[in-house]
């Protein structure tokens, strides 16, 4: 079974996996932070991977395992005693053995923690897919398993790169058998920790970690890390630039689930009122409830959610860059000052609510749908 086909935790459905991605993009500040402390001869054992969903977290990870893997250590030469040029840069050529092995999944050096199986290689994950070994967290035993590919790779010498993503899934058993691991790091050995919320990890896991912060990416970044990906935008490049903020992970969703045509459909039912459009209302809210469509309905939610903060956010600051055709002129009209974006901000937190309940209790979508535009509705009548 390949790769391809086990449904991966680390994997945005439509886009390569972060291991198949050639070059990291808008990351320069990160990248450059962990080659000068590769080259000041201080590499810390432990680095924390942190920032928003989708900017390249992972992908830095296996950038990273790329590099250590394939550059030699620094040593002396022993005839003339000039070291190694430095390198300057983390790029690795995509012909190099590590990088081929790596991409196959076999490379002894690598051992990848993530839900649904551990290990070295490929077919230790498949065969924990192939057993039904499906988990919510990330478990002790996985963290273990780290003992005996420490042990056993010693023995070949080189480095060794363990790449835990995401560390956010990791229970509280497993978290504290990494951080015996981070109190007495194994010889060298890199653990690169890939983390959405680092403030849910244990302060003592932190603070044994050096820190790369990752940033939203900017439209050019966006546009140029879905053209890597082979995914072509079309028309709505600008649309998925603003509506991501800054998350390539978050454009390919919108792309995959058709979210800058929900997002127009937002914006035209809110221009509607207050003579609301109730056919075009009805339809986005029976489309929300077709089988099968949950990811579709969380979409439509986090849209909303966001037109309504966009709408909070004009008020007191005047209309965003617009996302959808209309919708400066939108925003300007119904939030024209302070106080009005007060009110869609208040909006925003109670449609959130009722939304988190609704979902709780298994509501009926099309119900949770209708009702989240009858709020709106209200509050754009004042």
């Amino acid at each position: 079974m390949s790769d391809a086909n086990v449904p991966l935790p680390d994997r945005i459905e439509g886009a390569p996996h972060p291991r198949e991605t050639p070059r990291l993009i808008g990351q320069g500040v990160a990248e450059q932070a962990f080659l000068e402390a590769y080259n000041s001869g201080r590499l810390h054992h432990g680095w924390l991977i942190t920032g928003p969903r989708g900017v390249g977290k992972a992908t830095l990870a296996w950038t990273i395992a790329r590099f250590l893997l394939a550059t030699p250590e620094a040593e002396a030469d022993s005839l003339f005693g000039d070291a190694p040029p430095m390198p300057d840069s983390l790029d690795v050529s995509p012909d190099h053995p590590v990088a081929r092995r790596l991409l196959a999944g076999s490379d002894p050096g690598l051992y990848l923690v993530r839900r649904w199986g551990a290990g070295t290689t490929d077919r230790d994950r498949e065969k924990a897919f192939e057993e039904g070994r499906f988990s919510q967290d990330i478990r002790v035993s996985e963290i273990r398993g780290l003992s005996s590919f420490i042990h056993l790779s010693s023995a070949e010498g080189g480095r060794r790169v363990v790449i835990v993503d995401a560390a956010d899934d990791m229970n509280t058993q497993a978290a504290n058998a990494l951080l015996k691991m981070l109190e007495e790091p194994p010889a060298r050995t890199v653990l690169l920790l890939v983390s959405h919320q680092p403030s849910g990890l244990l302060p003592t896991i932190r603070s044994r970690c050096r820190e790369l912060r990752l940033a939203p990416l900017s439209p050019p970044d966006i546009a140029q890390a879905l053209a890597q990906a082979g995914i072509d935008p079309g028309d709505d490049a600008a649309a998925l630039a603003e509506l991501s903020a800054g998350s390539v992970g978050e454009a390919v969703r919108l792309i995959n689930l058709g979210g800058v045509k929900m997002y127009r459909e937002i914006v035209g039912i809110v221009g509607s009122v207050p003579r609301l459009d109730r056919p075009r209302a009805l339809k986005l809210a029976e489309a929300a409830a077709t089988r099968g469509a949950g990811d579709k309905l969380d979409l439509l939610l986090g849209l909303t959610d966001l037109f309504l903060a966009r709408m909070a956010r004009g008020g007191a600051l005047g209309p965003p860059p617009e996302a959808v055709p209309g919708e400066a002129e939108l925003i300007a009209r119904l939030a024209p000052d302070a106080r009005r974006g007060r009110a869609w901000a208040d909006c925003a937190q109670a449609i959130g609510a009722r939304a988190r309940h609704g979902r709780a209790v298994n509501l009926d979508p099309a119900a949770l749908v209708l009702d989240t535009v009858f709020k709106i509705q209200q509050t754009a009548a004042g």
